[in-house]
């Protein structure tokens, strides 16, 4: 039985709302999470986890398939699906019950329901009424639809492609963002044959356009077909598959999967009454400190500005809550919060990409160095990825990180770290990085922009 006050009441227990929870809890607060769902929110339950796990499945396999450059010789190799399916499962129950354990540990009290603001500093779950000092919105986003077309049956959103009951024969992807390049990529490389379309003209149109280029390079490869500036028309969904247009074409596939965005999850959350202001775009106005127009009550993560990125709203949870304790905090640097896109190749990526920074008015310097170039690209396999460092050339300043190649999602940090660290690509330069690694890649692109590149 839930208790009638809180010092901390947060709304959403995805990875901002369970983060701003255990933090409340460390700072002594008597503290609250409300979900009407699962434990871990949508990330945990149905996007980003189940996706990385279905993901590493197609992997393995693309691994297991080029084993024999590697003078090992590998047959009868068959794609389990339901075996996929049921690890991805175990995936994601591992790290919910990861959670709601984290969540007794600190004392936290799960109240399940639909909550919404009330009068009076009260938040109302059904007919129960609590009395909370401070409260925090993490109700992270829900899908966006595209013009003509509605979500039903074989037309589906990221959450249930990842979740398809069987391996379709023929799939659809509909935007070419970070989650269409990976559901594409990974259900393409699992056996399905897919078609990945894109409104403008390029895959992963806020990435560098060096990177959308080679992504969609290394996206063919896998027998995707890729088709940007090719709007969809004429859908047409039955019982058993969707038809549709796009460009010249006509096509059918098993299902059609719309990855055009995500909306703020706000319904029933009771802002219009609580006298919330939102931004023109519909999405919470906050301050620095997260804070919202109404005192003590906090918006983070997919309800903010900002990119609609899990380690973002985490940390966002955590300035909420220490803003709440009276802690001395600082606003984000959205630019800097790094990105990654988990197809194959990897993408990770932080700051400005090279046209920006140039629109922006910066005197701009870039390095660039392939994987292949150091000893680590050509020992583990993979000459086709690439860093790239964007930076300022009279200070040094390092602008922006982009690589495209095994492991990216985890090499962009260095330069991430640097940049918080108020580093230069001068200093990543000067770095000793051990040999022979991929990283040293990243070490030769930043020579590269200071004027010496070594290998290359």
């Amino acid at each position: 039985m839930a208790d009638s006050s809180y010092d901390c009441v947060v709304i959403g227990s995805g990875p901002g709302g369970y983060v701003a929870a255990i933090r409340a809890a460390q700072l002594g607060m008597k503290t609250a999470v409300i979900e009407r769902d699962k434990v871990g929110g949508r990330c945990l339950n149905y996007a980003c986890i189940p996706a990385k796990a279905v993901l590493r499945s197609a992997d393995l396999l693309s691994e297991v398939r080029d084993a024999g450059e590697f003078g090992l010789r590998v047959s009868g190799v068959e794609v389990d699906y339901a075996a996929i399916k049921a690890r991805r499962d175990k995936v994601v129950s591992t790290l919910t019950s990861g959670v709601s354990g984290l969540f007794k540990k600190n004392k936290i009290e799960v109240i399940e329901g639909d909550g919404a603001l009330g009068a009076d500093g009260q938040v109302l779950v059904g007919d129960l009424a609590i009395t909370a000092a401070s409260v925090i919105l993490a109700t992270g986003s829900v899908p966006r639809a595209i013009p003509g077309v509605g979500f039903g049956g074989r037309v589906i959103g990221t959450e249930e492609a990842w979740a398809l009951p069987e391996l379709p024969g023929r799939l659809a992807v509909v935007g070419a963002g970070a989650s269409g390049a990976e559901i594409a990529s990974a259900y393409a490389r699992l056996g399905s044959e897919v078609v990945l379309t894109e409104m403008v003209d390029r895959l992963l149109p806020t990435e560098d356009a060096d990177i959308s280029r080679l992504v969609e390079r290394g996206l063919k490869r896998q027998g995707i077909s890729v088709q940007t500036g090719t709007p969809l028309a004429d859908v047409e969904a039955s019982d058993s598959a969707v038809r549709f247009s796009h460009g010249d074409q006509s096509s059918e596939v098993d299902y059609l999967v719309i990855c055009a965005g995500r909306a703020a999850d706000v319904e029933g959350l009771g802002l219009e009454q609580a006298g919330i202001e939102l931004e023109p775009n519909g999405l919470v106005k906050v301050d620095g400190a997260l804070r919202t127009s109404r005192p003590g009550v906090y918006a983070i993560g997919d309800l903010v500005l900002g990119p609609a990125l899990a380690h973002k709203a985490s940390d966002e949870g955590i300035i909420a809550v220490e803003d709440i304790a009276g802690r001395e905090t600082h606003p984000i640097s959205y630019i800097d919060i790094p990105r990654a896109t988990f197809c194959t190749p990897n993408v990770g990526s932080f700051g400005l990409t090279e046209d920006a920074a140039r629109a922006l008015g910066h005197d701009v310097v870039v390095g660039k160095v392939p994987y292949g170039a150091v000893g680590g690209g050509t020992v583990y396999g993979d000459r086709t990825g690439l860093v790239k460092v964007v930076g300022e050339s009279r200070y040094g300043e390092l602008l922006g990180g982009h690589i495209v190649g095994s492991r990216a999602t985890e090499l962009i940090q260095e330069l991430v770290n640097v940049r918080a660290l108020e580093g230069g690509f001068a200093e990543v330069a000067r770095m000793i990085h051990g040999h022979p690694t991929l990283s040293e890649a990243v070490m030769e692109s930043a020579r590269a922009a200071d004027g010496w590149l070594i290998h290359g």
